[in-house]
């Protein structure tokens, strides 16, 4: 995924700033504690596509 999109990508329910966790293929909001799927490079922001993270994992900046 191009980072100039991950630039202006932001979480469609907080516009909050997300994070990509390459080893998943997820973009993820720690402010919502969700992680949204990269399907063949092309992220899914759809509220309803978000899966919940664990407390733990959404604290964990790596």
């Amino acid at each position: 995924m191009e980072s100039r999109l991950l630039d202006i990508l932001v979480c469609p329910i907080c516009k909050g700033p997300l994070r990509h966790d390459r080893q998943e293929a997820e973009l993820v909001c720690q402010a919502d504690h969700l992680a949204y799927p990269v399907r063949d490079g092309i992220p899914v922001m759809l509220e309803s596509e978000a899966r919940p993270l664990e407390a733990e994992r959404a604290a964990d900046p790596s």
